[in-house]
C-alpha cells in the first residue's frame, strides 16, 4: 500500500516519562517565576474547593435543620466570596500556564528549526518533508495542550485529592473507608489504561507524519498529477493514508471512552456506598445529615479530576509521544557534529569572528599551489555502490574546469562533496592544502558559490532572493543582476527589485528564476564558482544573452562547470570526462576531440546524432 515505505514512520519504542520530562524541564526553566506563581496558586484553589462542602455542611447542620436562619446570610456570602476567589485564582492559573506554554513552544520551534538547518543532506534524503514539518508544528503544538490541561494541573488535582481524603478521614473514618473501597480498582484501571494509550498515541503521531508527507508531495507535484490524469489514483492513495490515520485513532477513542465510563461507574458506586452506609449512620445518630451531604459533594469533587483523567491522559500521552519524536530529531547529529571532534569544535569557535556567515569579498589568492585537490576520493550513496572511485583532480587558482559525462556518472556528487553537503567516505578534498574536514564549515561554504539546474526561490522580493538578507550582498544586488543580464527583465517589472516572489517563484519563468540565481551567486562574490547544469533550463536565446555574464562571473575565479550542453564549455581551460565515477580523460576541447575518446563520442552524438 502507498502508506508504506517512505510514508511509514517508525513507531518509537518504550520511553520513560521521567527522563522525557526532566529533559523538557530545560525549556521551562527560563519561565520558572511564572511556574512558581502557579504552584503557589494551586493550594489556594484547592483550599477554596475544599471549603465549599464544609460551608454547606455548616449551613445544613447549624441553621437549616435547626431552623436558625440568623447567620445564614453570612454563610451564603462567605460561600459566594470563596467562589469568586476560586474563579479569579483559576483565571490566573490558566493564563500563566498557557502563556508559559506558548513561550516554551516558540523556543522549541526555534531550536528545532535551527537544528534542522544544520542537519546533513542525508537526513533530508530519507525523511519526507511533511514528516519534518509535523515535528516542527503539530508535535510542538501538543506540548501547549500539556501546559493547558496537563503537567501542572495534574499536580493541582493530586493536591486536591489529598486534601479531600484528609478532610473526609477527619470528618468520619468509617464512612471514608467505605467510600475509598473503590480506589484499588480505580488505581489498577488507570495504570492499565496508561500503558495501552501510550502505544496508541505513538501510532497516531506516526500516521499523521506520513499523511502530511504525502500531502506535501502531492501538492508540490499537482501539475504532474493533472497532466497525467492521476487524480483518481492519488485520491485512492490518500484514502488509504487517511484510513490508516483514522484507524490509528480508533484505539485512542476506545481506551479514552472506556476509562471515562469506568471512572463514572466507580464514582456512582462510591456515592451509592455513601448513601447506603451513611443513611444507616444517620438513623443511629452517628453522623448528621450535613456530614452526609458534605461527603457526597466531596466524593463528586474527588472523582471530577479523575473523571477528566482520560482527557488528561490523552493530552499527556500525546505529549510524551511528541517529545519522543522531537528529542529524536534534536539528537540527530548535525553536519558539524558528525565530522568535528572536540578540538575542531574549539577551532570553529576561535574562527567564529574571523569567518562570518555573511560572505565577504574574496580576492583571488596569491598562493602558488593548487586551490582545490581531490585525492583518491571514493563515495557511495548506498553501501556497495560507489558513485566515485579513487577520483583525483587538481584545480589551479583561476582555472575553469568543465565536468562532462553521462547522467549518474558522479559529476554532481563531486560538487556536493566539495561543498560538504555530503561527507567524504575515503580519500580527501583539500582547499589550499588543507583538508576541508579540518576547516570550519562556514569557511568552506563562504568561499564557494553554487548555481543549480533547478533554481530555488523563496517568498519575498527579488532583492531578497538575490542577497538572501545579507547586508554586504545587498549592496551588490543591482551590479550582480546587471552582470548576468537579469536587470533587463527585473527593471521592466512594476516594482522592479521589490517585485513579489510567490511560493517557489511560480510567477516567473524558469529562465527568469535561473537568472535570479545567477545574480545571487554574483552578489555573494565567491572565490570558487560551481555551475551545475546552470543553463539547462534556459532557452537558446536566453543562454546567448547571459553567456557574457557567465564569463564575467568566472573571470578571476576558480570555476567548476557541469554541463550536458557541450557548446557552453568549449572555451574551458580543461574538460574532464567522468565515466562510471572515474576520471576517464581530460584536456582542452581540441585535445579531446583529437583523441577521439569518450568526449569525442559525446560531442558527435550531441551535434551530429551519430
Amino acid at each position: 500500500m502507498h502508506h508504506g515505505g517512505i510514508y511509514e514512520e517508525e513507531v518509537a519504542g518504550k520511553a520513560y516519562d521521567g527522563a522525557l520530562l526532566r529533559r523538557f524541564a530545560r525549556y521551562v526553566s527560563p519561565y520558572r517565576s511564572a511556574i512558581i506563581a502557579v504552584i503557589l496558586i494551586l493550594p489556594l484553589v484547592a483550599a477554596c474547593r475544599l471549603a465549599q462542602p464544609w460551608i454547606i455542611k455548616t449551613a445544613i447542620d447549624n441553621h437549616i435543620i435547626t431552623g436558625k436562619l440568623a447567620g445564614l446570610e453570612t454563610i451564603a456570602l462567605a460561600f459566594l466570596g470563596i467562589l469568586l476567589i476560586e474563579s479569579l485564582l483559576s483565571f490566573l492559573e490558566v493564563y500563566l500556564l498557557q502563556s508559559v506554554g506558548q513561550r516554551v513552544m516558540a523556543d522549541m520551534r526555534t531550536e528545532l528549526y535551527r537544528h534542522v538547518m544544520h542537519l546533513p543532506v542525508t537526513w533530508f534524503d530519507r525523511v519526507p518533508v511533511g514528516s519534518a514539518v509535523t515535528r516542527l508544528t503539530s508535535d510542538v503544538e501538543v506540548l501547549g495542550e500539556m501546559f493547558a490541561s496537563g503537567i501542572i494541573t495534574i499536580a493541582g488535582d493530586i493536591l486536591l485529592l489529598i486534601g479531600i481524603i484528609s478532610v473526609m478521614l477527619w470528618m468520619n473514618l468509617k464512612l471514608s473507608l467505605v467510600t475509598f473501597s473503590v480506589l484499588p480498582v480505580l488505581i489498577y484501571v488507570a495504570y492499565t489504561f496508561r500503558r495501552r494509550m501510550r502505544q496508541s498515541f505513538r501510532e497516531v503521531r506516526a500516521r499523521l507524519g506520513g499523511l502530511n508527507a504525502f500531502l506535501n508531495e502531492c501538492i508540490s507535484g499537482i501539475s504532474v498529477i493533472q497532466i497525467f490524469n492521476r487524480e483518481r489514483d492519488e485520491e485512492r492513495r490518500f484514502s488509504e493514508l487517511n484510513a490508516s490515520y483514522r484507524d490509528a485513532n480508533m484505539p485512542v477513542i476506545f481506551w479514552d471512552a472506556s476509562l471515562y465510563a469506568l471512572v463514572e461507574a466507580l464514582s456512582s458506586l462510591a456515592v451509592a456506598l455513601i448513601i447506603w452506609y451513611g443513611g444507616g449512620e444517620i438513623l443511629t445518630g452517628a453522623i448528621t445529615f450535613g456530614v452526609l451531604v458534605a461527603f457526597i459533594q466531596y466524593i463528586e469533587k474527588f472523582f471530577a479530576p479523575i473523571r477528566d483523567l482520560s482527557a488528561k491522559y490523552s493530552v499527556m500521552q500525546g505529549a510524551m509521544a511528541a517529545l519522543e519524536r522531537i528529542f529524536a530529531l534534536l539528537d540527530t547529529e548535525t553536519s558539524e557534529q558528525k565530522t568535528a571532534d572536540s578540538g575542531q569544535q574549539n577551532q570553529q569557535q576561535e574562527h567564529a569572528e574571523e569567518f562570518s556567515l555573511s560572505t565577504v569579498n574574496c580576492p583571488p589568492s596569491t598562493a602558488t599551489g593548487p586551490l582545490i585537490e581531490f585525492r583518491d576520493v571514493s563515495f557511495s550513496y548506498l553501501d556497495g555502490n560507489d558513485i566515485l572511485t579513487s577520483f583525483n583532480l587538481s584545480v589551479a587558482h583561476g582555472e575553469r574546469i568543465a565536468l562532462v559525462g553521462e547522467s549518474g556518472g558522479g559529476k554532481t556528487t563531486i560538487t556536493r562533496l566539495l561543498t560538504r553537503l555530503y561527507e567524504i567516505e575515503r580519500g580527501s578534498i583539500r582547499i589550499e592544502g588543507r583538508d576541508i574536514r579540518d576547516l570550519p564549515l562556514e569557511e568552506v561554504r563562504r568561499r564557494i558559490g553554487v548555481v543549480l539546474q533547478d533554481p530555488c526561490l523563496f517568498t519575498g522580493s527579488i532583492e531578497f532572493n538575490i542577497c538572501l538578507g545579507d547586508e554586504r550582498a545587498k549592496q551588490r544586488v543591482r551590479q550582480a543582476a546587471a552582470s548576468v543580464g537579469a536587470d533587463r527583465f527585473i527593471e521592466r517589472l512594476p516594482k522592479g527589485y521589490q517585485e513579489e516572489v510567490r511560493e517557489r517563484g511560480n510567477n516567473f519563468s524558469v529562465g527568469e528564476k535561473q537568472l535570479i540565481s545567477f545574480a545571487r551567486a554574483m552578489a555573494f562574490d565567491p572565490e570558487i564558482l560551481v555551475l551545475d547544469e546552470a543553463t539547462a533550463s534556459i532557452d537558446q536565446a536566453s543562454e546567448q544573452m547571459i553567456q557574457e555574464g557567465i564569463r564575467g562571473m568566472m573571470r578571476g575565479r576558480t570555476s567548476l562547470v557541469i554541463a550536458h550542453r557541450l557548446s557552453t564549455i568549449r572555451d574551458a581551460d580543461r574538460i574532464v570526462t567522468i565515466h562510471h565515477g572515474v576520471k576517464a580523460e581530460e584536456g582542452t576541447h581540441d585535445q579531446l576531440m583529437d583523441s577521439r575518446g569518450i568526449y569525442y563520442r559525446l560531442h558527435q552524438l550531441q551535434f551530429n546524432g551519430t
